[in-house]
């Protein structure tokens, strides 16, 4: 298996790009949505699998016909992870994607300035 050696560190344009403040912004934004969204959801689905596990008498209450309690509660998981997924890409689209744009174009924008500094200099050198 090829590995990358240990003591490459990342290049300087990109540590900058991580210890901006737009991007840790950016990334607390993400971590605040997304680490209590996942938390509630594994708490639900352990709900679902406890329940399964030491109240089957309650899941298997009738609800209606041959539907019980398990039966509703399997297909809200199912639900449930559609309408977070659904959730996201919104969260996503409004307040990370804006986010994440204006970091890439400010980088992009530095890093074509500081090639042409680097093209306008290259020939100046060269003459001395």
């Amino acid at each position: 298996m090829d590995t990358p050696p240990a003591d490459e560190a990342a290049p300087p344009e990109a540590q900058r790009a991580d210890e901006s403040e737009e991007f840790r912004s950016l990334r607390a934004s993400f971590r605040g949505f997304a680490f209590p969204v996942t938390a509630g959801f594994i708490l639900w689905y352990l709900l679902y699998v406890l329940l399964s596990s030491y109240a089957p008498a309650f899941m298997a209450t009738k609800v209606f016909g041959h539907v019980n309690v398990a039966l509703v509660l399997g297909l809200l998981q199912f639900a449930s992870t559609f309408a977070i997924a659904a959730w996201y890409a919104r969260f996503a689209d409004r307040r990370l994607d804006p986010a994440a744009t204006a970091i890439r174009e400010s980088r992009q924008a530095a890093d074509r300035a500081g090639r042409q500094d680097s093209a306008v200099r290259l020939p100046q050198e060269a003459a001395e």
